[in-house]
């Protein structure tokens, strides 16, 4: 495996022990070699600063194409915590209520959706019907966003308000929609202005896998779908993923970034640059409760959910993980002071676990 990389120390004091750094690439190369993941860029936060950043790899297969510091990768489901971000935000201008029904902030909605909470949106609680169609990947209706919109709003609820966790996009279309009206700016207008433009992020932004973008990876995959049964199965060959992100869903997914941008974005929010009160921090990472007191999550290591964050809930270096995409994800480690970013360019690596296991040699 090539290494193509910057190491960056910008403060002395907090550098990193050199075995602890060799740990790390070891266990990148074996996992890469493992995974057959073509390119990768990680980026280590230790005390509110970047003490270690690195790309790795190959970006582009087809062209082989190096992956270095510039190079955007689809971050999918991430984009999820732009959008807690900018609810908070809301919260913290008195503009919303997170606690508050949805009713109370748009008109026309079907009667049985009434009692849901801006909360219970966030934490994917609200038992709302699935405006996208599994069977199609898809919107419902097959006929746009339009059309999508008016079917959804007839369909039963999947469980009442607050018994089940059930991830679901319908909650986000919701939150857009909020979004928009107490911030009377469209959804990603408002995002640039008061997250991206704050920070500097000028390789972030909304889109599709399709949009030739300069610097942009391609998404990769080992799994094909058999046409006979509908499911996915894992091959040798590697196949470039086409993605669409429907607008109306862009609260959900779409957004494309660097590791080094999320890193400024992480550093930005932790030092009240995105949000002014560190108790808005707090309520946005905290599990969304269901009825009974319980939390749901999506499993494994993800084990609860808060508002547009997953959550890493255990008694020794607890996180919060937001992943995208089975590809990309970044987990903060508050009582270690520790943030790790790692976006690949392989749907099905888990992430995830990558990250987790890269902490430990920090934990040591």
């Amino acid at each position: 495996m090539i290494f193509l990389f910057s190491t960056l120390f910008l403060n002395n004091k907090v550098s990193l022990a050199q075995s602890t750094l060799d740990k790390v690439r070891t266990y990148l190369v074996n996992e890469m070699e493992k995974q057959k993941i073509p390119g990768l860029q990680i980026v280590v936060i230790y005390q509110n600063k970047i003490v270690f950043s690195k790309a790795v790899g190959i970006a582009n297969v087809e062209f082989s194409v190096p992956t270095t510091e510039s190079t955007i990768f689809s971050i999918n489901s991430i984009t999820k915590v732009f959008t807690g971000t900018a609810i908070m935000q809301l919260a913290e201008e008195g503009k919303i209520d997170i606690e508050k029904p949805v009713s109370d902030y748009l008109d026309s909605l079907p009667a049985n959706w009434q009692s849901v909470t801006i909360k219970q949106l966030l934490g994917h609680t609200s038992g709302l019907p699935f405006v996208e169609d599994d069977n199609t990947g898809g919107l419902v209706g097959n006929k746009g966003e339009d059309t999508a919109w008016k079917i959804v709003k007839t369909m039963p609820l999947q469980f009442q308000p607050g018994e089940q966790f059930s991830y679901n996009g319908t909650n986000y279309l919701l939150l857009g929609k909020i979004i928009e009206k107490c911030g009377k700016l469209p959804f990603e207008q408002f995002i640039q202005k008061y997250q991206l433009d704050v920070v500097g992020m000028k390789r972030t932004f909304y889109g599709n896998s399709y949009n030739a973008i300069k610097n942009k990876a391609p998404t990769y995959s080992y799994y094909y779908q058999d046409k006979s049964t509908g499911g996915h199965i894992k091959g040798n060959q590697l196949l470039e993923v086409y993605e669409e992100f429907p607008k109306m869903l862009r609260t959900d997914a779409g957004m494309f970034s660097t590791a080094e941008e999320m890193a400024q974005w992480i550093l930005a929010l932790q030092t009240k640059r995105l949000l002014k009160d560190e108790k808005s921090i707090k309520t946005m990472w905290t599990p969304v409760k269901l009825n009974n007191g319980k939390h749901g999550g999506f499993g494994g290591i993800l084990n609860a959910y808060a508002l547009g964050w997953p959550v890493v809930e255990r008694k020794q270096h607890p996180a919060v993980a937001p992943i995208g995409g089975g590809r990309a994800a970044f987990l903060i480690y508050p009582q270690d002071n520790l943030t790790i970013i790692l976006l690949t360019n392989l749907t099905g690596c888990s992430p995830e676990l990558m990250v987790d296991k890269i902490a430990e040699f920090y934990f040591k």
